[in-house]
C-alpha cells in the first residue's frame, strides 16, 4: 500500500521504518531534515509538506505531540486535508485529548476522510520492535480496514469502541502509569533509607504482590534492572514532560466528565515538580529523585 506518514520522532521514525519493512511505500514529512533523510535511506519518498504527503495515499498515519500539532497538519494551507483524495482514511497515533479527536474527525467527515485515533503503548522500544499496542477508537468496519497497516507496527492491535475511545484507553493507561511509578519510586527511595539493598528490594517486590511494569521492566532505582533508563542516567525512554502532559489531558478529561482523580492529580503535581526543576527531558522514572536524599543521584 501507498501511505503517507506525518511526525518522524523518537516513536513515529521506527514505526514508518516498520512500514518499509512490511513492503508499504511511504511519502514521509518531519520538520527534522535529518530524520526524514534517514527514512529516505531506508526506502521512503521524501514529501515536502503534510499536504505532499497525503497526496496519491490509500492512508496517512500521524504521530505527533499534541492536539494542536495535529490540528495544524490537518488544516494548515499545506496540511493534509488540502492534499488528501476523498474516502482516504487519517490514522493519528498521536495521544492528544478525547474531545480534540471527536472535532477532528469531524473536520476529516466533512473533507470527505475518515479521522481514526490509534495511539500507542509499549514505548520506543516497541515501536522499534513492532510490539506496540495500539487502541483504536472508530466503527467496527473502520477498525477492520486500518488493522492490516497498525499490524505492521504492532503486536497487539485492540478495538475499543467508537471514535475516540481509544484516546479514552490511552489516558486512562498513562494515568496508571505515572501513579505507580511515582509509588514504586516512593517504595524503593524508603527502602534505600532504612538500609535494604535496592536489587534485594526490587527482587522482592516483583515476585511479590507490589509487581508492576513500572518496578520489573522499568524500575526507577538505578542498576536495578539493567535495561531500564535509570541505569543509563534516564536517558531515552518516555520523557517527563511527556508524562506530564499526559496526565493533564486525564486529569482535564476527568474535569469535564466530572469524575475525581485524586492520586492523578498527585502524580501530575510530582512531574510539573521534576519539570519545574529542569528535568523535563528525563524519562518519567527519575521522579524518583525528588525521593532520594541526594536527588542528582
Amino acid at each position: 500500500m501507498k501511505i503517507g506518514f506525518v511526525g518522524l520522532g523518537h516513536m513515529g521514525a521506527p514505526m514508518a521504518l516498520n512500514l518499509l519493512k512490511a513492503g508499504h511505500a511511504l511519502n514521509v514529512f518531519d520538520l527534522n531534515t535529518q530524520a526524514v533523510q534517514s527514512l529516505v535511506d531506508a526506502g521512503a519518498k521524501a514529501a515536502t509538506s503534510p499536504k505532499a504527503a497525503a497526496t496519491d495515499v490509500e492512508f496517512v498515519v500521524t504521530m505527533l505531540p499534541a492536539a494542536a500539532h495535529v490540528k495544524s497538519v490537518l488544516t494548515g494551507d499545506d496540511g493534509i486535508l488540502a492534499g488528501i483524495a476523498k474516502n482516504v482514511t487519517v490514522i493519528d497515533s498521536s495521544t492528544i485529548d478525547p474531545a480534540s479527536v471527536k472535532s477532528f474527525a469531524d473536520l476529516a467527515k466533512q473533507n470527505g476522510n475518515t479521522f481514526v485515533d490509534a495511539p500507542v503503548s509499549g514505548g520506543t522500544g516497541g515501536a522499534a520492535a513492532g510490539t506496540l499496542t495500539f487502541m483504536v477508537g472508530g466503527s467496527a468496519a473502520v477498525f477492520e480496514h486500518v488493522k492490516p497497516v497498525l499490524s505492521a507496527m504492532g503486536k497487539n492491535i485492540v478495538h475499543c469502541g467508537d471514535t475516540s475511545t481509544g484516546q479514552v484507553a490511552k489516558i486512562c493507561n498513562n494515568l496508571v502509569l505515572g501513579i505507580t511509578m511515582a509509588g514504586v519510586s516512593e517504595a524503593m527511595a524508603l527502602g534505600e533509607a532504612l538500609g535494604i539493598d535496592p536489587k534485594v528490594l526490587g527482587g522482592i517486590i516483583n515476585t511479590s504482590t507490589g509487581r508492576c511494569w513500572s518496578s520489573d521492566t522499568y524500575n526507577p532505582f538505578p542498576g536495578v534492572i539493567e535495561t531500564a533508563p535509570s541505569t543509563r542516567g534516564y536517558s531515552g525512554g518516555f520523557g517527563t514532560d511527556l508524562m506530564l502532559k499526559d496526565l493533564g489531558l486525564a486529569t482535564d478529561a476527568a474535569k469535564s466528565a466530572r469524575q475525581p482523580v485524586y492520586l492523578g492529580a498527585l502524580a501530575q503535581q510530582l512531574y510539573q515538580t521534576m519539570s519545574t526543576k529542569g528535568a523535563g527531558k528525563l524519562d518519567f522514572s527519575a521522579v524518583i529523585k525528588l525521593y532520594r536524599k541526594d536527588g542528582d543521584s
